[in-house]
């Protein structure tokens, strides 16, 4: 990314100014380039004999070193592109008060570091600088091209000046205009090698993916040797802007690292590769600065430039690419926390999902849907991203419907879940008439008794309760209780689910007395079969509370709500959805048991939390405005007033 210009233009004004004696620049690429760089000038300087370039190096590097007796020497010496530190093993230049060494090289090994040695890292140009590049170069050749096109090619290619100049060359030579050229740099079928210019810009050796292609096959001989390659097989398919590090060293890694081992000899694949395998494989793609790996932000632990992984998936074949992006998906899956605690992994995952989805979505679909497909719209809609949730699932029906079409089950899975966060989103009428719709395809397809026939009933059931029909949703559910247990059991999860909606329903009927007493009931049966810690047991005890108040026990409804909350920020974290749904559902029923003031000031602390996680346009925000208006409205007079439930 430079560094060799940069050595040379330091090097070139340290003799400009006539600030040296002696400047040798020497070429570092391996050991022997190396010796015989110093061999020349131990030839020149000290007439060392010229049949034994080691003898003549060791010259060169004991001339080098000061002497009390003679005049002080000036010197700098370059080593451009060193490839491996073991090169220099007995050759780097002696210390000196009157002498510089300075080293150009893509690895970050420990042993190039030392007492006075200064570690300079060349990063990307910035975009004013990548823009004045590529403007600067085809103005020399009387080409000039849109300012906006020259600021997409550059944020394109990454702002790396390797990039950069080629693409301006190949520019030129090709008399191409910018647009052209990212209209093939966009086209998969267009590999980084098709774009390399005739010839190479600025006396380079290599063009770009050949470049890197030697870096890969270095960082494979380092140990654990082999698993540098597979492992940048799988982090071209994810996030250029940070990978978790479970997700590259999990299980499901370590099986793909195993599995693809590249070493070989008799080391060459093992049958395992463990979790400290995957990790110093990252760190030998760190040393040759394929990746920028950084343990110490394990969310984004793993960085790798756009245009690498492109020149990493150019060198795999489609069925290649197939493969790896669902090892990549159940990577993600297998990292993904049934409880989204962690709003940064999360946002994590979900973005390493969008990428993975770029570059490879067709690979998704086959043979079946991959599960984080829907793992990312549940994500999205889980944070509070509603709206989202519905675009995105309406991109999944389309895109499931064309690819397995309309009657698959994964088709009709992915319609299910557009219909729930339709109603989510506020629009419950376009739900209720989704999942009508979608019933009778459910019942043709997988029969009336499969498990999610019985999921899109209870969801229809759902829904209508929330569109006013309640005696309706009231009657489906106790029809399909019934099923639900014949099917599934009395302890299944499905089953004790439509025992809480059909408590909840009932209760919204009008008999909030039988709501309590049925809730009661389930609740132990649900902290038995789910744990007390569970979410759907969690949501019981927060329904019992509230249909406590609503049966007139205002103040046992505030007792269970405040004991609950504790339980809910340990298991879901403080910004969760249901964390805030809890605090919403405190504040209200405080005022309720008469202290007005409590629940204004338990909402006015909420309602920026609400925003911040939720937005500004969902409806929980728009329910928690509406209730603190009424609270501060109602501080003197409570009694009999009712507010807004999420």
């Amino acid at each position: 990314m430079g560094k060799t210009q940069l050595a040379a233009d330091f090097a070139r004004s340290a003799w400009d100014t006539h600030g040296l004696d002696l400047l040798v620049w020497a070429t570092a690429s391996g050991r022997s380039p190396l010796v015989s760089g110093y061999a020349q000038a131990g030839i020149e300087l000290c007439r060392a004999d010229p049949n034994d370039l080691e003898q003549a190096a060791r010259s060169f590097l004991a001339w080098l070193a000061p002497k009390s007796a003679a005049s002080p020497c000036r010197w700098l010496i370059v080593l451009d592109d060193v490839a491996d530190p073991a090169d220099l093993h007995g050759l780097w230049p002696p210390a000196s008060p009157h002498g510089q060494t300075l080293v150009t090289t893509r690895r970050r090994d420990a042993a190039l570091a030392g007492e006075g040695r200064h570690l300079l890292k060349v990063g990307l140009f910035s975009e004013d600088e990548a823009i004045a590049y590529l403007t600067m170069s085809l103005a020399a050749h009387g080409r000039t091209e849109p300012t906006g096109q020259l600021t997409a090619l550059a944020a394109d290619l990454g702002h790396l000046a390797l990039a950069l100049a080629q693409a301006a060359a190949y520019l030129i030579d090709s008399g191409e205009t910018v647009a052209a050229y990212r209209d093939l740099l966009a086209d998969r079928t267009t590999t980084l090698t098709d774009l390399a210019p005739d010839a190479l810009p600025d006396g380079q050796a290599l063009a770009l993916a050949a470049a890197w292609s030697l870096s890969v096959n270095r960082a494979d001989t380092l140990r654990p040797a082999g698993l540098a390659r597979p492992m940048l097989h799988l982090a071209a398919l994810l996030d250029a802007n940070g990978i978790p590090q479970d997700v590259l060293t999990g299980g499901v890694a370590c099986a793909h690292l195993a599995a693809h081992h590249s070493a070989t000899g008799p080391t060459a694949h093992p049958a395992t590769v463990s979790r400290p395998d995957a990790v110093r494989a990252l760190r030998a793609l760190h040393r040759l600065s394929l990746i920028d790996h950084r343990p110490d932000a394990p969310h984004q632990a793993v960085r790798v430039h756009q245009l690498i992984q492109r020149a990493t998936r150019d060198t795999l074949t489609p069925g290649q690419r197939d493969q790896y992006a669902r090892t990549a998906a159940d990577a993600l899956i297998a990292a993904w926390p049934e409880i989204e605690r962690d709003t940064a992994l999360a946002q994590a995952l979900r973005a390493n999902t969008d990428a993975l989805i770029r570059h490879a979505e067709d690979a998704l679909y086959r043979p079946d849907v991959h599960d984080v497909l829907g793992r990312l719209g549940q994500s999205l809609g889980d944070s509070g991203q509603v709206n989202a949730a519905v675009t995105y699932f309406q991109h999944l029906t389309d895109t499931t419907t064309l690819q397995l079409g309309p009657s698959h089950p994964n088709t009709l899975n992915t319609r299910h879940n557009l219909a729930y966060w339709r109603g989510e989103a506020g629009d419950v009428a376009g739900a209720v008439a989704a999942l009508t719709e979608l019933l009778p395809d459910r019942v043709r397809v997988l029969g009336k008794d499969h498990p999610r026939t019985l999921n899109t009933r209870h969801s229809l059931a759902y829904w209508r309760g929330e569109a006013g029909d309640v005696a309706g949703a009231v009657a489906a559910l106790t029809e399909l209780l019934p099923d639900r247990v014949r099917l599934l059991g009395k302890d299944h999860p499905h089953t004790l689910a439509t025992r809480h909606s059909l408590a909840y329903w009932r209760g919204q009927a009008g008999d909030a007395v039988g709501a309590v007493a049925a809730l009661t009931e389930l609740l132990p049966d649900m902290a038995r079969v789910l744990g007390k810690d569970h979410p759907d047991t969690l949501n019981t005890r927060h329904t019992l509370a509230s249909w406590r108040g609503r049966a007139g026990d205002a103040v046992g409804a505030v007792a269970g709500l405040a004991e609950l909350l504790p339980v809910v920020v340990r298991v879901l974290g403080e910004d969760h959805p249901h964390t805030l749904n809890t605090r919403h559902s405190l504040a209200s029923w405080r005022g309720h048991a008469g202290d007005a003031v409590g629940a204004v000031a338990g909402l006015a602390e909420l309602l920026p939390v609400v925003v911040r996680v939720l937005g500004e346009d969902h409806p929980h925000t728009l329910a928690t405005r509406h209730n603190l208006a009424h609270w501060r409205e109602r501080a003197g007079d409570v009694a009999g007033d009712q507010t807004t439930d999420w």
